[in-house]
């Protein structure tokens, strides 16, 4: 017997499944789409859209589970498409967007139905909205973040397909939208996978969804999507870089100002679209911690004008140091998952982000680790205007398949991605392309090419990754083959905690095989908030804070050491954390509870940094 089931019974178009022989899931649907069957577009990023007017589609969306991917089974492109079956075929209708729940948009699943807390899979979203198309212009639809995989079809039509569950991505809607009532659907899976970026094992938890925000973005037929401006290191009184304007002709005039700084420049673009960009900026106000200073740019190309708030400064390392701006400065942070105070799940909001940063300044931090993938846009944005200096991190997590040609591409386009939203953020000094990562040739000679692609990609920030040390608690050693390719070293250490008392901290030694900075990528242990003891209690405040005294004395030590981020800002759900009445499905490193109380360890961390008791400039 076979059962048939049509599209919609509603308005959508797109409201129903078929199931008819599909097997195998993603990847076999991929190898078995019809030769006839026309090539998926690409994605894109355009740059600076959250400054752009858009439609937005946050809110309310039908959702149907879909665990044996249903309906990605029988259509082309891998969406239903009931019309080519046969005539007569007996139609049933099984599923229907129409009447299935809803869900919020940006969020994850599994917060928002206690059903849904533990699911992993396919999942489909829906819904309606009036358009009316202008003309000579075209339509994209900005997906914030979508864990892992995602496809997405405007009016039946196949827009795009994308893999990674923390960056952002644009698809082009221009042929498929209508005047009038159009339908949106997409389908998340966020199954982990082997040859995944991250691969099947993390220390957080998967959220699945459309876990950032989406909307539709409408531009002119030509268009600034990407742009680059920097302060030049030489002499920090030159802006350069360049603006690249899909669809233009060549010789289209491109301008650049800054009103406040009275800065003019302009162009024509070549052949490819881009136009070089270089005025001299004496006098301008470097951005810093200290005065987080953002200029209103405006960039015109033909019929688009796109304004932005950028700060200008330079970063470099020189020797063991990192200077900003030319001067030698400690980081002072703390790493942060992207984990919502109070409520749990991802963090998409306003609110959230004033929170965690707000912390971040409260401990006297002018530097955060945003581990471990990119976080949502409104964290670095807020970190330039509140002067938090930002290490910016891909997923390449433990162990990736790093002998696989196609995983290392998987991290490249993150990689680019995450470059593209980010590089106007003053903020974001560095690009970390791993964390914990086993020290073997196929690991070494993959993130070597990543560095060297960073590099290439934006020659202006620096590139780091979070290694192990070897060692024993006598003598550790920083010196992974890897450190040869990076700008900044970070290292990751948990004595008193896997390893050893706080106290065996007091001397230990430690053997740095690189003159170059390093930052202490993390540190601490564990505590459950509001349970008290004696210093040498595992799980209590006392012991944290003990920790971290001990900690502190042992780094300081360290005289290559520019900056700290211990583990971690705020307890976050973790599934490999299941110590039942302590962890209860949460890391307890953080210096406050998920429920916002700050633990002992917080105030011992306040007070070096407030005094800078911890890292050295010179």
């Amino acid at each position: 017997m076979r059962i048939i089931l049509p599209k919609a019974v509603a308005v959508a178009a797109l409201s129903l499944f078929a199931c008819f022989g599909f097997a195998g899931g993603w990847r076999a649907l991929d190898a078995q789409q019809p030769a006839a069957a026309p090539a998926v577009p690409p994605t894109t990023v355009l740059e600076a859209v959250d400054q752009r007017p858009v439609l937005n589609l946050d809110g309310d969306w039908h959702y149907i589970i879909d665990p044996y991917q249903n309906g990605l089974g029988g259509g082309r492109n891998g969406y239903p498409m009931d019309e080519e079956l046969p005539a007569g075929s007996n139609k049933l209708v099984e599923y229907s967007f129409a009447k299935s729940p809803t869900i919020k948009v940006p969020g994850d699943w599994n917060t928002q139905n206690p059903s849904l807390m533990n699911y992993e899979g396919g999942f489909w979203y829906e819904r309606h909205v009036q358009l009316q198309p202008q003309a000579d212009h075209r339509t994209f639809l900005h997906i914030g973040a979508a864990n892992y995989r995602s496809r997405v079809w405007v009016n039946g039509q196949l827009l795009c397909m994308h893999e990674g569950g923390f960056t952002a991505f644009d698809c082009e809607a221009t042929k498929a939208v209508k005047a009038g009532e159009n339908s949106v659907v997409i389908f998340v899976d966020n199954t982990r996978i082997a040859d995944g970026v991250p691969t099947l094992k993390t220390d957080w938890y998967n959220y699945g969804g459309l876990t950032r925000d989406v909307s539709l973005v409408t531009v002119p037929e030509s268009f600034i999507d990407d742009f680059e401006l920097h302060l030049d290191r030489a002499t920090r009184s030159v802006i350069e870089g360049y603006v690249h304007v899909e669809g233009a002709q060549a010789g289209t005039r491109v301008t650049v100002d800054l009103p406040e700084a009275k800065l003019h420049a302009e162009g024509a673009t070549d052949a490819a679209g881009r136009v070089a960009i270089s005025m001299a900026a004496m006098g301008l106000t470097l951005w810093s911690p200290e005065n987080p200073k953002l200029y209103h740019v405006v960039l015109k190309a033909a019929d688009d004008t796109l304004t932005d708030e950028m700060g200008f400064r330079t970063i470099e390392a020189s020797g063991s140091k990192i200077l900003l701006n030319g001067k030698p400065i400690v980081l002072h942070g703390v790493c942060i998952h992207a984990e919502a105070p109070f409520r749990s799940g991802r963090v998409n909001n306003d609110q959230d982000v004033a929170t965690l940063l707000g912390w971040v300044k409260e401990l006297g931090g002018n530097f955060m680790r945003l581990a471990h993938y990119p976080h949502d846009q409104r964290m670095t944005r807020a970190a330039d205007k509140l002067g938090i200096l930002v290490w910016s991190e891909v997923p390449v997590y433990w162990a990736v398949e790093f002998d696989r040609e196609d995983v290392f591409a998987k991290s490249q386009q993150q990689l680019h991605e995450e470059i593209r939203r980010d590089r106007d953020k003053a903020s974001v000094i560095l690009w970390s392309i791993a964390n914990e990562t086993p020290n073997n040739a196929a690991r070494t000679a993959f993130l070597t090419r990543s560095a060297d692609y960073v590099h290439h990609e934006d020659p202006t920030r620096l590139v780091t990754a979070a290694l192990l040390v070897r060692g024993d608690l006598k003598t550790k050693y920083i010196d992974d083959p890897l450190g040869k390719a990076l700008d900044v070293i970070g290292f990751n250490e948990y004595i008193g905690w896997y390893e050893g008392t706080p106290e065996n901290a007091d001397a230990t030694e430690w053997k740095i095989a690189y003159d170059k900075p390093l930052i202490v990528s993390e540190f601490g242990g564990g505590a459950k908030a509001g349970l008290h003891g004696t210093d040498d209690q595992r799980w209590t405040e006392e012991y944290q804070a003990n920790l971290y005294r001990h900690q502190i004395g042992m780094l300081n030590k360290i005289p290559q050491l520019r900056g700290e981020t211990p583990w971690v800002l705020m307890d976050f759900r973790s599934p490999v954390r299941e110590l039942p009445g302590i962890q209860d499905g949460f890391n307890r490193k953080g210096l406050v509870s998920d429920q916002g109380k700050k633990k002992a360890a917080f105030f011992v961390l306040q007070k070096a940094y407030k005094e800078n008791g911890l890292g050295h400039a010179e």
